[in-house]
């Protein structure tokens, strides 16, 4: 079938997806029937696959076994989550939920992240079942719908096949996409290919006292050392600095298209230490690629505007590097909340993911891949995702968890997940579906 026509069949399923209203977000008020109609339309778009596979649920979260031919190779997972977070509709250029076509672009919440993987990760899996396609061994499919809130459904799928004594050789989750110009200075298009991510930290400061009338302030009362401890943290870097193997291979490849830096970056696996120490000076995105960071989110206290508060605090979302991890990223910041008087209580902590080697098959199976299917495209790099996904949970049964939507973005775009006004331009709809044949032709 023509690109042309694919594409116009293309653009009606997906449309349907993004209309349909699954804000995880138990405050938007969205019901377990928004998902459960989700489900049931996924189904009917896509009866082809649904018929091939075995089929379970975890609390919403949707499981699917595509039956290989050879049943002594280890199995690989795909997996995209259907929950969005939420959107209010006066802030949007089109309602967020109407996935409105325009300019050659689809508007709406999900457009990105994630339904776009969710749709064509299902959508070439329906056209290749359809046409009598086997796989060469066992594929699973696994869809969440509440990746947005901690991702509980997935922990329960993955603590269910860790149970049954489940290993996959690879694993193929959301992740990175294909940008344009990824870093200062460097021109190029590149995709973005996740081998791990930052693990995750809650944590909430505490600074107490025994009160007392605001006429007559002794120094350091909780909220001054709670401001100067933020301060301070704000300023420094009390994390140790590291630059992953991962980050130079990122640097090595991006140098070609970096002008006069890419003679410094072409070298960055033997300048790890240096280049390591100089990235947090160059912006918040290459700091986060080689230190812990953590960002302050919310903070409360205080009785009166007369009284000296007995307690204040601040909560901090802290994303932990692989050289430090949680527990060493926590006691470093414990060491410096010390020297202010300052408690400090674990809210929660995510589980850390392994770093992949871009070295390794499932690397080069998506790299390739992209390169097959993906017109204009000028490298695949590695990188290590700031953010969370799913794939976090199945660290234990695999070596190799890839993060990686197969869209090309632009920085509005990039700016719109999680924001206001995203959207997926149409032409990208043919060589994800295109990516995800490749995959499951070549696993």
């Amino acid at each position: 079938m023509m690109n042309k026509e694919r594409q116009e069949r293309y653009i009606e399923t997906f449309r349907k997806l993004i209309r349909m209203e699954t804000v995880s977000d138990p405050s938007c008020g969205n019901s377990p029937e928004d998902f459960e109609n989700f489900r049931k339309l996924t189904w009917e778009l896509f009866p082809n696959i649904r018929k091939a596979c075995e089929y379970r649920e975890f609390d919403g979260a949707m499981v699917l076994k595509w039956k290989g031919a050879d049943q002594s190779k280890e199995p690989v997972l795909f997996m995209n989550h259907y929950d969005v977070v939420p959107a209010k509709a006066e802030d949007w250029k089109y309602p967020p939920f109407s996935a409105e076509l325009v300019d050659g672009k689809i508007w709406g919440r999900g457009s990105l992240d994630d339904k776009s993987g969710f749709w064509a990760m299902l959508q070439a899996a329906d056209e290749m079942a359809a046409e009598g396609f086997i796989p060469a061994r066992d594929i699973w499919f696994e869809m969440n719908c509440n990746e947005e809130t901690h991702g509980e459904s997935a922990g329960k799928v993955a603590d269910w096949m860790y149970d049954q004594g489940m290993r996959f050789e690879m694993v193929f989750d959301e992740g990175g996409d294909i940008v344009r110009d990824p870093i200062g200075g460097t021109k190029g298009v590149f995709a973005m290919i996740g081998v791990g991510e930052k693990s995750i930290v809650n944590l909430k400061f505490i600074a107490r006292s025994t009160g007392g009338h605001s006429s007559v302030p002794e120094k350091n009362t909780p909220l001054a050392r709670l401001g100067k401890f933020m301060a301070y943290v704000d300023d420094h870097q009390v994390f140790d600095v590291e630059m992953p193997p991962a980050v130079a291979e990122m640097l090595r490849i991006m140098a070609p298209y970096s002008g006069t830096t890419g003679k410094l970056t072409d070298k960055a696996d033997k300048l790890r230490k240096p280049l390591g120490l100089l990235m947090p000076f160059l912006g918040a995105t290459t700091g986060a690629m080689v230190a812990t960071t953590l960002a302050f989110t919310m903070a409360g206290g205080g009785e009166a505007v007369n009284v000296i508060p007995g307690e204040v605090w601040a909560v901090g979302d802290m994303r932990c590097s692989h050289h430090q991890g949680s527990e060493g990223s926590i006691e470093a910041i414990k060491k410096v909340a010390k020297k202010y008087d300052i408690e400090v209580e674990v809210i929660s902590k995510e589980p850390e993911s392994g770093l992949v080697d871009f070295r390794g098959k499932a690397f080069r199976l998506a790299a390739e891949a992209v390169k097959a299917t993906v017109p204009g495209v000028d490298e695949c790099a590695p990188y290590i995702m700031t953010g969370a996904s799913d794939s976090r949970f199945f660290g234990k049964l695999s070596d190799q968890c890839i993060r990686f939507l197969p869209y090309t973005i632009d920085a509005e775009q990039l700016d719109s997940i999680h924001g206001v006004n995203e959207y997926v331009d149409i032409d990208t709809l043919v060589p994800a579906v295109d990516y995800y044949r490749y995959m499951y032709q070549h696993v």
